[in-house]
């Protein structure tokens, strides 16, 4: 099956829809659960407040993040995988993925400029991409 650009466009766009605005960014260690429906896993090295306009608006099938997302380190550890969860129901996640600094290859589905947490850290999300597939 194939999707035209536009309908693309309009899955990827529903994304920051669905998830609202202000929706919350947690970094953590260990591997990510099962789904999103599990619950949380490892030690939560870092959470942010993303902005209320978070993703830019789709084009060719891919959003990505808009403004600066970073934050502070609330324990060390090693940064493994992350949580997006809903701005109006913050304990609900919408989405999950892997974690890893921007010099690694491969890179995982989020990138940040330093993997290795301290508390007090600023934590700094350098890349974030969804692509919709079925070009």
């Amino acid at each position: 099956m194939q999707f035209s650009v536009g309908l693309r466009n309009a899955r990827g766009n529903a994304i920051e829809t669905h998830v609202g605005i202000s929706p919350t960014l947690e970094i953590r260690s260990g591997a990510k659960p099962a789904n999103c429906a599990a619950a949380d896993s490892g030690t939560l090295l870092c959470r942010m407040s993303l902005p209320s306009d978070w993703l830019e608006p789709a084009a060719a099938g891919i959003v990505t993040k808009k403004g600066t997302w970073s934050g502070t380190g609330l324990t060390p550890g090693t940064a493994a995988h992350f949580r997006i969860k809903n701005g109006a129901s913050p304990t609900m996640c919408d989405a999950q993925g892997t974690v890893t600094p921007a010099s690694a290859s491969p890179t995982g589905d989020m990138e940040i400029d330093n993997d290795s947490i301290a508390a007090g850290q600023t934590v700094t999300v350098t890349l974030f991409s969804v692509s919709e597939g079925n070009a």
